[in-house]
């Protein structure tokens, strides 16, 4: 379900909750997206997720709302540039490796130290 470009570490630890929690949000996660895209916010719409609460985004889906591991906070590209998690020469990478937001989810996994953008799937309608 995670595409080969993803960290190895994911597939043991988080792979599975990550799943997990994805196939009940993945609709709202999906339509927020669009809407950040289309109201011209960002083209590059991310969703860092943490099981504690986290500075970077805000709170979207929080996970004792709908009985998930994760909290789901909600952001875009520019924030990550502002608080320099993402470099200034690394913007066009990272535009380059960013995957169709209609087909893909950006993830930013965040897990005490360990950090990751991952990149899973929409389910198909």
């Amino acid at each position: 379900m995670i595409s080969d470009e993803n960290d190895p570490t994911l597939n043991g630890k988080y792979l599975g909750t990550i799943t997990s929690d994805f196939v009940k949000i993945s609709d709202t996660l999906k339509e927020a997206s669009y809407q950040v895209r289309t109201r011209k916010f960002s083209d590059y719409p991310i969703f860092p997720i943490c099981k504690e609460m986290q500075p970077i985004g805000k709170i979207f889906v929080g996970k004792a709302e709908k009985d998930l591991d994760w909290n789901y906070f909600i952001t875009y590209l520019d924030e990550f540039v502002q608080r320099k998690l993402i470099a200034e020469e690394a913007i066009e990478d990272f535009q380059k490796a960013y995957k169709d937001p209609d087909e893909f989810c950006c993830l930013f996994v965040i897990d005490g130290a360990f950090t990751s953008f991952v990149y899973i799937p929409y389910p198909n309608d």
